[in-house]
């Protein structure tokens, strides 16, 4: 459950006031520098812009993530060492359009007056269902098509050079570099969906998180276990009972998992509909990347691996 913005005002409160008190924190087991480092100092919120600013900063920034591999974004509390890595930083970069919704206050409780880099600028938006609040600002799961990725990275490394001038051509080195490889993914990613029929490309997710790759690789959204692009939502029997006849129907083969986001539901819906359910080291990876070492450690191998999985298992 989402907390409001009462109770999570009241926890960023107490947590500014546990740094007062202590003066310390535990921020630096995130970053790639201790602080003092001539580095530039970026905190970055997710995992995905984490690494895209490692990628377009190279040896010139220190990057603090404050979302690990595995936690789901939308239910996200930010801790005392998050404030104390903010307000330590020179620069703030977040994805944007919603997804970090207690961003304003923790900056506010760290006292952070510098920029806050938004690599959503530019991303054309798909909107959320109508009634759906948490949403409003559109679907926040952008990163999924690599073009989208590219104009993230643009933002990023107009970021990077604005708030260090002396490194600008080695970022727009990095970016331009980095664009080369997004562009290869996306070629890839349509290379392999043209093997796949077109009434083979249906998509059933634990949560809505996958619009913007569906759109780009033509494939038909079924539904999805969680009934919204936000994972707080629940469905209701009659939603479960509707998917399940709509998987049917359309000769849907698998239920996508997501490696952020518990199966048990999926399985449950599966067995009712008699697919097959991909999870485990095929969990999707939806909401976040995944942990150092596994094919979803970087964006570019989170989306391959996606391709890979669902092509494998539609194909079958």
């Amino acid at each position: 459950m989402i907390r409001t913005g009462k109770t999570r005002n009241t926890l960023l409160l107490g947590a500014a006031l546990v740094l007062g008190l202590a003066g310390c924190g535990d921020a630096g087991n995130k970053a790639d520098a201790a602080p003092g480092s001539e580095k530039l100092a970026v905190v970055a919120t997710t995992p995905q812009v984490a690494d895209f600013v490692r990628n377009i900063g190279g040896g010139d920034v220190a990057v603090t993530q404050i979302i690990e591999p595995g936690v789901d974004p939308h239910e996200y509390e930010p801790t005392p060492a998050d404030i104390q890595a903010i307000g330590q930083a020179k620069l703030v970069v977040k994805s944007g359009v919603g997804l970090e919704r207690w961003l304003d206050q923790t900056i506010q409780s760290a006292g952070f007056s510098g920029p806050v880099v938004d690599s959503s600028l530019g991303v054309p938006l798909r909107q959320g269902e109508p009634g759906d609040d948490e949403m409003k600002d559109g679907d926040p799961h952008i990163w999924h098509d690599p073009r989208n990725a590219k104009i993230m990275v643009a933002d990023i490394e107009k970021g990077l050079a604005g708030a260090d001038p002396a490194h600008s051509s080695a970022y727009a080195r990095n970016l331009a570099a980095y664009e080369s490889k997004l562009d290869q993914l996306d070629a890839g990613n349509v290379a392999a969906f043209a093997k796949l029929p077109a009434d083979d490309r249906k998509l059933v997710t634990n949560h809505d998180a996958f619009g913007y790759y569906v759109d780009r690789y033509h494939l038909q959204f079924v539904g999805s276990v969680i009934p919204s692009m936000d994972t707080s939502a629940e469905l209701s029997a009659k939603q479960l009972d509707g998917l399940v006849a709509k998987i049917k129907a359309t000769g849907t083969k698998a239920i996508f998992t997501e490696s952020s986001l518990p199966p048990k539901t999926a399985d449950a819906i599966a067995r009712q509909a008699g697919v097959k359910v991909i999870g485990g080291d095929d969990a999707l990876y939806g909401d976040s990347l995944g942990p150092a070492g596994s094919p979803g450690a970087t964006y570019l191998g989170a989306e391959e691996h996606n391709t890979q999985v669902i092509v494998s298992a539609l194909e079958g």
